[in-house]
């Protein structure tokens, strides 16, 4: 399966001009990435709220600020930020931004930021991002000794985080085990239930999110009744079950690891059931994920028009705005679309920062970083990136992890027929859940995947499936298998 990061680059190059950024910070769950000792999976301790943020002080000789990340999301963002801080103070940003992007592709990017991280020197990152597949390794796992507290960078965390309304599941997994916020991201990727509107009306009269909703869920047993009625009509409820995955992995109450064991979470085995119900009854396309079959039902270019699919707004706008066969309503399936609240609450990708706690410029960084996270005001980076205003009018609006912001910005799309998804997008930002994530998940989440699609073709029993799957893991990686 194709990696998620270098299609969403792809697509996001094509849209460059418009959208102002190349890349969302989303990554393919399946790729292999190079695997470190033994995983320290701990559940996310609640902020840390014992002390204020202390004054700091920056360093006079050091003048340069070095950025990691894996795509050059983030470095444009502190293109702005130097616009603004002049604009603020009448003077230049006092520092070179050194940025080294390098991309996840073939596993590059952690290893050469664990490199970095432990030389020190001149070199070593200020700052540095982390996506969803791997963050927890950097906030919770073997590299957050890196990590800086958020706190002791000068940022009034608790006051923030409140009057910010940043989504609970992000603050989960940037709080490292000892009760520090290390991490935060400027993406909400809560994900919602994204449907064509021509679809819903002709099977069951209306394409009001509010009735849609309560046809597709709440939970499984009522989408696949919503699949039902959707083959009667000769449409297939989604285009394979990669979609489904999504949300079943990040609705799960545990992740693959606990306490150093492999464990398979009940409703991730039941993944299983449903991949196989899908296949054997013809509810879906049986496409793959991010292959040009995929695509092509974003179209209706597939054997079956498609009826949904599942996904934060990133999806909507960097994957199926540029897939659906036009640029305006009424071209192709461009405006025929609608989102509502997904049958289980997930989230799916999204971008962390992180300071180096040997960072000589701790309130330089702090500032930067408070304006991208938790910056809620009309000149804070969320409110561009919401707005779609980050490079001037008329870019792409997309979804923020503070809430207060959103409730504030106007999230209308011509892509969702006029819809303002952040009525939609909000609430799905408070039903995920961040505790079931492993820095291990880019790894198993392919073993597991392999194996449910052996078995949902008939290839295997389902026994052999789960076993094969955890002698996979036992063969490749320090994770104890029972």
């Amino acid at each position: 399966m194709k990696r998620i990061l270098a299609l969403v680059l792809t697509l996001a190059m094509l849209f460059t001009l418009a959208v102002g950024f190349t890349g969302c910070g989303k990554e393919d769950p399946t790729p292999v990435a190079p695997e470190t000792s033994s995983p320290s999976e701990t559940s996310a301790a609640p902020a840390d709220t014992s002390t204020p943020a202390p004054e700091v002080t920056d360093d006079p000789n050091v003048k340069v600020l070095n950025l990691w990340s894996f795509t050059d999301e983030v470095p444009k963002m502190l293109d702005k930020y130097k616009e603004i801080y002049k604009e603020r103070t009448g003077n230049d940003f006092p520092y070179e931004i050194k940025t080294t992007i390098i991309a996840t592709t073939d596993g590059a990017y952690q290893p050469a930021l664990d490199q970095a991280l432990a030389g020190g020197g001149s070199d070593v990152p200020d700052i540095y991002c982390a996506e969803s597949a791997f963050v927890l390794k950097y906030t919770q796992g073997d590299a957050s000794q890196y990590a800086a507290a958020y706190k002791d960078l000068g940022i009034d965390v608790d006051k923030l985080v409140a009057e910010s309304e940043i989504a609970q599941y992000t603050v989960e997994i940037g709080t490292r085990g000892d009760g520090k916020l290390v991490g935060l991201g400027y993406q909400a990727t809560g994900g919602a239930f994204i449907y064509r509107r021509s679809i819903a009306k002709d099977v069951w009269g209306t394409d009001d999110p509010a009735v849609i909703k309560d046809k597709v869920g709440p939970g499984w047993d009522k989408f696949f009744q919503a699949a039902e009625d959707l083959k009667a009509k000769g449409y297939a409820i989604i285009s394979g079950d990669g979609d489904l995955w999504h949300a079943v992995e990040n609705s799960s109450d545990q992740g693959w690891i606990v306490d150093g064991k492999l464990v398979i979470d009940p409703k991730r085995e039941a993944f299983l059931d449903y991949s196989k119900k899908l296949k054997d009854n013809g509810y879906h396309n049986d496409t793959t994920d991010w292959t040009d079959a995929w695509y092509a039902d974003m179209k209706d270019a597939g054997g079956k028009k498609v009826f949904g699919f599942f996904g934060p707004a990133w999806l909507i706008n960097y994957v199926m705005a540029g897939n659906s066969g036009g640029e305006a309503p009424g071209e192709g399936t461009y405006g025929d679309w609608a989102v509502c609240e997904p049958p289980v609450g997930f989230f799916w990708g999204g971008t962390w920062v992180l300071a180096n706690k040997d960072t000589k410029i701790p309130k330089a960084v702090g500032e930067i970083i408070e304006w991208i996270t938790l910056d809620s005001s009309e000149t804070g980076l969320q409110y561009y990136w919401a707005n779609g205003t980050l490079f001037g009018p008329g870019g792409t609006k997309d979804t923020v992890a503070s809430g207060a912001v959103m409730k504030k910005s106007d999230g209308t799309l011509p892509f969702l027929g006029g819809q303002n998804m952040f009525d939609v997008f909000v609430p799905a930002g408070e039903f995920a859940n961040g505790k079931n994530l492993t820095q291990y998940d880019e790894t198993i989440n392919g073993y597991w995947r392999n194996q449910v699609s052996e078995y949902s073709n008939g290839n295997k029993s389902r026994d052999q499936a789960i076993a094969d799957f955890k002698q996979q893991v036992a063969d490749n990686l320090d994770v104890i298998v029972e």
